[in-house]
């Protein structure tokens, strides 16, 4: 499945993958969802993709980490992602850092910080206590415009609660 955007030639491999994670926080959003989405790369290639989806599932587990974990686990034949980076457009909560843990996923960088359940810095580092794995962290990358989703998100569900067509 091809999960990249159109973009101009010369942008950066990295902007591809959170452009590619921000398009699956769109589909969230379409769907009434908290706009967060996430990929999984591995040799440079997008290999999984996931979406929030906790409404529609009502699932509290339905996060966009764990989707694209999930899938890239079943693609790949195995749990661990030592291989492999994750792009989140926003900052992982204590579950889904627990999953990265121990996926053993290589990297995360994550866009917008979740000041209210954010556990890679605006809370707690899970990544920092002694567990047996440390993912390489990269805090706020195109955090202006994984914010600016989320910013839109609650701004019109706010909107729609006033009026009354929530």
């Amino acid at each position: 499945m091809d999960y990249t955007l159109p973009l101009p030639p010369l942008a950066p491999p990295e902007e591809q993958w959170m452009f590619a994670a921000i398009a699956q926080a769109k589909l969230s959003a379409q769907e009434g969802e908290v706009p967060v989405g996430a990929v999984v790369v591995k040799d440079g290639e997008i290999i999984a993709a996931g979406r929030n989806r906790r409404e529609k599932d009502r699932n509290a587990l339905a996060h966009a980490e764990l989707e694209a974990i999930g899938e890239a686990c079943r693609i790949l034949g195995g749990w661990r992602l030592w291989q492999c980076e994750l792009y989140v457009t926003l900052e992982p909560c204590p579950m889904c850092a627990g999953a990265i843990i121990n996926a053993r996923l290589q990297r995360v960088v994550y866009g917008a910080p979740d000041r209210k359940a954010g556990s890679c810095g605006s809370v707690i580092n899970l990544f920092d206590l002694p567990y047996n794995h440390h993912p390489e962290l990269v805090a706020g990358f195109m955090g202006e415009e994984c914010g600016a989703l989320l910013t839109a998100f609650f701004r019109e569900m706010r909107r729609k609660r006033k009026d009354g067509s929530a």
